[in-house]
């Protein structure tokens, strides 16, 4: 049996290393859904710890683990057919104007991300922009949390943030299984839908072939 307390016993003894290796690996693992909001909760009432930097050191391990996952999906895309990355050129466009509002949220929320982040690598979105919105609403979403700790105290926060303890692997479980299957549905859309007729309704702009030169930037 995991005993997660471990991991978040590792920042104890490591300082800020520890926090960024910690947020590294709870935001690596795929479908599985390892909350490092308590140690930013714990380190938080730590006095040796400035807030500013524990929210910082956390959202540059929970990025770095967040590009690998969307390099992997965006080099992936090589092995997909010609026919499919055509059918796929619409939404591809679209991602390239839209999909940062869609990586913030992700990033800012508790949310199953990789559900957007590979997507967004399929599509090709900017490595540069995905970086940037990515590292923004992981750090707000840690200054958030941190300053909430030091201002309303630690069990006021554990009561708010009990809806991410997934602590109970049952709960790992279901979660990992939803997110799996919703992945899949994801991908399915992505992959088969002919983009051009749904996108070519509202945003006709993004039919122009033209525009994947700019995607590549």
């Amino acid at each position: 049996m995991i005993e997660f307390q471990d991991i978040y016993s590792f920042y104890s003894s490591s300082g800020y290393i520890g926090i960024l290796i910690t947020s590294f690996i709870g935001s690596i693992l795929v479908f599985i859904p390892v909350p490092y909001f308590p140690i930013l909760i714990s380190s938080a009432l730590n006095k040796d710890f400035d807030p500013h930097i524990i929210a910082l050191s956390s959202a540059v391990g929970a990025v770095l683990a967040k590009m690998i996952i969307f390099m992997a999906s965006y080099y992936g895309r090589n092995i997909l057919s010609n026919k499919t990355k055509t059918r796929m050129q619409p939404l591809q466009n679209i991602l390239t104007k839209y999909g940062g509002i869609g990586a913030f949220i992700a990033a800012l929320t508790p949310i199953p991300d990789d559900l957007v982040y590979i997507p967004l690598g399929l599509a090709k979105y900017s490595i540069k922009k995905f970086t940037i919105v990515t590292f923004l609403g992981k750090f707000i979403l840690g200054e958030i949390i941190v300053w909430g700790t030091v201002l309303l105290g630690r069990p006021i926060m554990e009561e708010v943030l009990s809806v991410s303890d997934t602590n109970n692997q049952l709960s790992i479980i279901i979660v990992s299984v939803l997110t799996v299957i919703l992945l899949v549905l994801v991908l399915f859309f992505t992959f088969k839908m002919d983009w051009s007729k749904i996108i070519g309704r509202w945003f006709p702009w993004a039919l122009d072939k033209n525009l994947d030169e700019k995607n590549e930037k």
